[in-house]
C-alpha cells in the first residue's frame, strides 16, 4: 500500500518525541512525521517563536516539497492543535495538495469566545501549581533548578503564543474533514467543542475520551487507533479510485 505521512505538532512545552511510541502502534504504511518546534530537541539553539503565525510558517517551511509528492494527515495536541489548524487554512489558501485528513486533539474550537488564564505571566509558584494541575508535565521540571532553567522559557513562550492568538473571522472554512479528540474532564464546554463544526464544510467527527486535558497521554492506544482505522479507510478510497482510472 502507498505510505501516509502522518505530521504531528506537540503541545506546549512539547518536542517531537512525545510521539515517539506511536511508530510501533501506527499501520505500516503509516510514516511517523512528528515535527520538532523551533527552540526544542535538535532545534534547541533556535530561537522561540513571536507568534502561531511565525510557527505555521516554518512549519510548512518543514513539510511543503513532502506534502506536494506524498499523501498525508496532520495530528496536533493542544497547542499543538491550533497549529494544525492554522496551517491546514495555509496549505489550503497557498493551494498546495490537501491533507487527507486533520486530527486535532485537546483544543477548543476558537471561533467560540472562551475566557482564559494568562498562564505566562504568572509568578513561578503559582505557573508551577497551574500547570502541574493541567498534567503533562512532569513535576521534576519544576524540582531541579537545571532543568527549570533550561525548560521554563520554552514552556511560557508556548503559553504566551496561545494567549496572544487571535481567531480572525473570514468567509472560509477548511476543505477537509476533521476528527476532534477530547476529555471529558477538560476545561471546556460542549459549545467549546462543537464549535470546530464551523469550520469545515466535509465532515467533522468529534469523539470524547475518559480523562482531563491529557488524556492523550494515558489513552495513546485508543487515539492510535482511530488514526489508524481512519486512514485505512482513506488509503482505501485512493486505491479504489486509482482502480477505477486504470479501467
Amino acid at each position: 500500500m502507498n505510505k501516509i505521512n502522518l505530521y504531528c505538532l506537540p503541545y506546549a512545552g512539547g518536542s517531537a518525541a512525545i510521539y515517539s511510541s506511536w511508530k510501533n502502534l501506527l499501520m505500516p504504511n503509516v510514516v511517523l512525521k512528528p515535527i520538532e518546534l523551533s527552540g526544542r530537541g535538535k532545534r534547541f539553539d533556535e530561537s522561540l517563536y513571536d507568534s502561531i503565525d511565525e510557527a505555521v510558517d516554518d512549519v510548512l517551511s518543514i513539510i511543503r516539497d513532502e506534502i506536494s509528492k506524498t499523501p498525508y494527515a496532520l495530528f496536533g495536541h493542544s497547542m499543538g492543535g491550533i497549529m494544525v489548524y492554522e496551517l491546514a487554512k495555509r496549505i489550503q489558501q497557498e493551494k498546495l495538495p490537501l491533507p487527507l485528513q486533520i486530527f486535532i486533539s485537546g483544543k477548543s474550537a476558537p471561533n467560540i469566545p472562551k475566557e482564559r488564564k494568562v498562564f505566562s505571566q504568572m509568578p513561578i509558584d503559582e505557573f508551577r501549581k497551574e500547570v502541574l494541575n493541567l498534567g503533562g508535565t512532569p513535576k521534576e521540571f519544576f524540582e531541579h533548578p537545571e532543568l527549570l532553567e533550561l525548560f521554563l522559557p520554552i514552556l511560557k513562550n508556548d503559553f504566551r503564543l496561545v494567549e496572544t492568538y487571535r481567531f480572525i473571522e473570514k468567509n472560509e472554512v477548511l476543505e477537509t474533514n476533521l476528527i476532534i479528540l477530547l476529555g471529558k474532564d477538560d476545561d471546556l464546554t460542549k459549545q467549546e467543542g462543537d464549535g470546530w463544526t464551523m469550520l469545515t464544510n466535509r465532515e467533522c467527527y468529534i469523539q470524547y475520551f475518559d480523562g482531563g486535558h491529557f488524556f492523550l497521554n494515558e489513552k495513546t492506544e485508543e487515539v492510535v487507533t482511530i488514526i489508524n482505522k481512519n486512514l485505512n479507510n482513506k488509503q482505501r478510497r485512493i486505491l479504489q479510485k486509482e482502480l477505477v482510472l486504470e479501467q
